[in-house]
């Protein structure tokens, strides 16, 4: 086939796969969701309090639902891409003016936290981008599988009161076999260490839910501190991947705080469903992340989970990096 041929032929691949993923991503989730007006828990932080009870689930509003919010609008340079590691995924973060917004007020250590989850959950990357002189941010994201992204973006503008989360897709293009959810566990292998969750997901409610770190089977007492605590958990619903930023119950030299192996947690995820959660946890120098499914079905398997045995245990999810895993 002569070169003019072969780029046509690749032209019109990309155009089949762009338009496939992009049906995928609307029948799964909104990729840019209505204005929901002024959450107080906005952020993914936590999510805005029913005015009753009865009327958690239908009123409860998570995070990273939109592309724009409170004027401020997420806006890619780019939202598609070809298969490969090393991506540069550039963007900005747009007031309602159009022009860049460039004053941040820092959480968590950082002024920006970038999360990319692929639609099917099975890639998180967690990463810090860079930002220009122009307001521009730059950042390296691996997008080594086919198929359809969410990017959030987490971040505190100084002239708001508090954080808030922006959403948006990404496409990339190949041929791409969605892999099925994890079954409802527990327990989670990363890189040699064994991660235990303990605790119930309960819709409209606080709940405490807390990971334990062990390595070789002993408790891992030395965590260190990670965006300025020994545990970093993002918790997403299945279907839309709404979007929760949560954080343990205590801090680095709070006095009461230990260094693992326990890292508790306060988590309100907004609805009955099924979640995917991702703890990133930080030793030896080196950042580390373990993935679970959880559900507040009841009538599923126990969320106090059993050790499970070393010829039972899942294939690892993320890989040692210094910045991100996934």
């Amino acid at each position: 086939m002569n070169v003019p041929s072969k780029l046509a032929a690749f032209g019109l691949g990309l155009t089949a796969m762009f338009g496939a993923a992009a049906a995928v991503g609307h029948g799964i989730g909104p990729v840019i969701a209505a204005d929901s007006g002024g959450n107080a828990h906005e952020g993914g932080h936590g999510v805005q309090p029913p005015d009753s009870p009865a009327d958690a689930s239908a009123q409860a509003v998570p995070g990273g639902l939109a592309a724009t919010r409170d004027g401020y609008t997420l806006r890619l340079a780019q939202d598609r891409f070809a298969a490969a590691p090393g991506a540069d995924l550039r963007f900005t973060i747009a007031r309602a003016d159009g022009r860049p917004e460039t004053d941040f007020t820092p959480t968590h250590d950082k002024p920006l936290h970038l999360i990319v989850v692929s639609r099917d959950m099975s890639d998180f990357q967690h990463v810090h981008p860079r930002m220009l002189d122009d307001g521009s941010w730059t950042v390296s994201v691996d997008f080594v599988d086919a198929g359809a992204y969410k990017v959030f973006a987490d971040f505190a503008p100084a002239a708001q009161p508090g954080p808030m989360t922006l959403a948006t897709d990404v496409l990339v293009a190949g041929d791409h076999q969605p892999d099925p959810l994890p079954a409802v566990s527990g327990t989670a292998v990363v890189n040699g260490y064994t991660v235990t969750l303990d605790g119930a997901l309960e819709p409209g409610r606080e709940s405490r839910v807390t990971l334990s770190v062990s390595k070789d089977g002993r408790p891992v007492t030395d965590l260190q501190p990670y965006l300025g605590a020994y545990g970093h958990l993002v918790t997403l619903r299945a279907g839309d991947l709404a979007y929760l930023h949560v954080h343990p119950d205590g801090e680095p030299a709070d006095g009461r705080t230990l260094p693992g192996p326990d890292v508790p947690f306060i988590v309100e995820v907004p609805s009955s469903g099924t979640y995917r959660l991702y703890l990133d946890f930080k030793h030896d120098g080196v950042v580390h992340t373990a993935a679970f499914t959880q559900t507040t079905d009841p009538r599923t398997q126990p969320l106090v989970v059993e050790p499970t045995p070393a010829d039972e245990r899942p294939v690892p999810e993320s890989h040692d990096s210094t910045d991100h895993a996934h």
